[in-house]
């Protein structure tokens, strides 16, 4: 009897453990295996960018495939930056679910103008390919080349997201109504007059509503041909979208300078005055040489603009502005264009 049941209990455990190797050989495994390789161009690549150049082919970017450790629709981007910057401020050049991305000589162009390269000088610009086969999977990232490019000093024509909707009449081809991609990346930032309570609106990659973009459910995901986004008060409305996660955001703003340059100090804003027609916030105040301002949002330090490189130029969170002597200044801060700038006037 006891050999009966010693039978019985190691037959139950074999079958078991049986069942349980059948039902893992449906299971498959990611082993991460070899990141892409970029096969062309070589590294070293050197492009003279000119005027007459611009809309010629910049590189066809193709790369061995990423090994997931099985069979898997892989989607690659491939990203540019100034080399040695750890892509700590990478632009994407463009995304493909197959092997290459051709690039043309304006796309380039445009991303170093835009960050402050100068024209008629060769950089150093580092390229790479980064693989993702699931949100659940590590990326695969490809080692970097080296290329070198003399940008032109142009223009930008920014990448424009439409903000159709009722305070203008919902008129998709408005170009005073878009906001930009400073950074050409599929994020756009932008400050646009609101002049009705409750006012609705869409985004939509214009000119036209062949593809736009509303919120069902209110919940800040963008949804194709979605739901009017209903916003609050009249008044100046920072927008800000990311066409690569679909999220977006807007905040009621109302812009202060501030700083020990200032009559209130560190510690109290000096409200700005916004002019509809001009689209620019301006004020006249008593400035002390020698000390520093910024600018910031509704008396908070939620969102605020320096200026890091002391050029006019502004950046979120940016360095304290020095001003350079004691008087009256008149001080004006624009936010209607892909750039913030700023001036202070002395009068």
């Amino acid at each position: 009897m006891m050999l009966l049941k010693k039978y019985f209990i190691w037959s139950l455990a074999l079958s078991i453990f049986a069942f349980g190797c059948e039902d893992d050989r449906d299971l498959v495994v990611a082993q991460l295996g070899d990141a892409p390789v970029i096969i062309s161009p070589e590294a070293g690549l050197s492009v003279d960018i000119t005027e007459d150049n611009l809309s010629d082919e910049f590189a066809t970017i193709s790369w061995t495939p990423a090994d997931f450790g099985f069979a898997a629709a892989v989607n690659y981007k491939v990203e540019i930056d100034v080399a040695g910057n750890s892509f700590a401020e990478a632009v994407e050049l463009g995304s493909s679910m197959s092997d290459d991305v051709s690039v043309i000589n304006s796309k380039v162009n445009n991303i170093m103008v835009a960050k402050g390269l100068p024209g008629g000088e060769f950089t150093d610009m580092e390229i790479r390919v980064r693989a993702s086969a699931s949100d659940e999977l590590d990326e695969l990232i490809s080692a970097a080349i080296t290329v070198g490019v003399s940008p032109v000093a142009v223009e930008i024509d920014y990448p424009k997201l439409q903000v159709p909707g009722s305070y203008q009449g919902w008129d998709v081809e408005n170009e005073a109504t878009v906001i930009y991609s400073a950074n050409s990346d599929g994020t756009f930032d932008g400050y646009l007059y609101i002049g009705e309570d409750g006012a609705e609106h869409k985004f939509a990659d214009g000119p036209s509503w062949d593809v736009n973009w509303g919120d069902t459910g209110a919940d800040g995901t963008l949804d194709a041909d979605g739901d009017n986004i209903v916003l609050g008060n009249a008044g100046v409305y920072r927008f800000s979208v990311d066409i690569n996660t679909l999220t977006h955001s807007s905040l009621r703003t109302d812009w202060g300078i501030i700083g020990d340059a200032t009559p209130g100090g560190w510690d109290n804003d000096t409200d700005m005055t916004y002019d509809q027609g001009t689209g620019l916030w301006t004020v006249d105040i008593d400035l002390e040489g020698g000390k520093f301002v910024k600018f910031r949002v509704n008396d908070g330090w939620d969102l605020d603009l320096g200026d890091n490189d002391t050029d006019g130029k502004m950046e979120y969170g940016g360095a304290d502005i020095p001003v350079a002597e004691s008087g009256n200044y008149t001080v004006t801060l624009d936010l209607t264009n892909a750039i913030y700038t700023y001036t202070l006037t002395k009068n």
